[in-house]
């Protein structure tokens, strides 16, 4: 059987942009995973609610990542770096709606100081 497509709901999509337009020029990127039917169009969701709100988002589109140890949704940062503020206050949203986030600190990974990357993993 297949899973239910993942997708944020316009309610979701207006509760994220009022909670994250309070960190205003966060950097960001989003990736997805294409052995994931439903993850790019997943990571566009988000990517749509960060340009919504005016944060920098790198390529403008979420980028193809053959990375398979991040499954479901993931922040990834490097290991120097710890989650920013705007990416918890995106993890505490996204609870509030039942969807679980995991952090990832990954050395082969570099971003910017503040910055994170959102990967859309196949489901966890």
């Amino acid at each position: 059987m297949q899973p239910i497509p993942r997708k944020l709901t316009t309610e979701q999509k207006a509760v994220l942009i009022q909670v994250l337009v309070a960190f205003p020029n966060q950097q960001v990127d989003v990736s997805y995973h294409p052995a994931a039917s439903d993850a790019r169009d997943y990571a566009q969701d988000f990517l749509t609610v960060f340009k919504v709100i005016g944060w920098k988002v790198s390529d403008g589109a979420p980028s193809e990542s053959s990375n398979r140890k991040y499954s479901g949704l993931a922040f990834v940062v490097s290991e120097r770096d710890s989650l920013p503020p705007s990416a918890e206050a995106l993890r505490d949203a996204l609870r509030v709606f039942g969807v679980e986030i995991a952090t990832i600190a990954d050395p082969a990974h570099s971003t910017p100081p503040g910055s994170f990357l959102l990967s859309v993993g196949p489901h966890a």
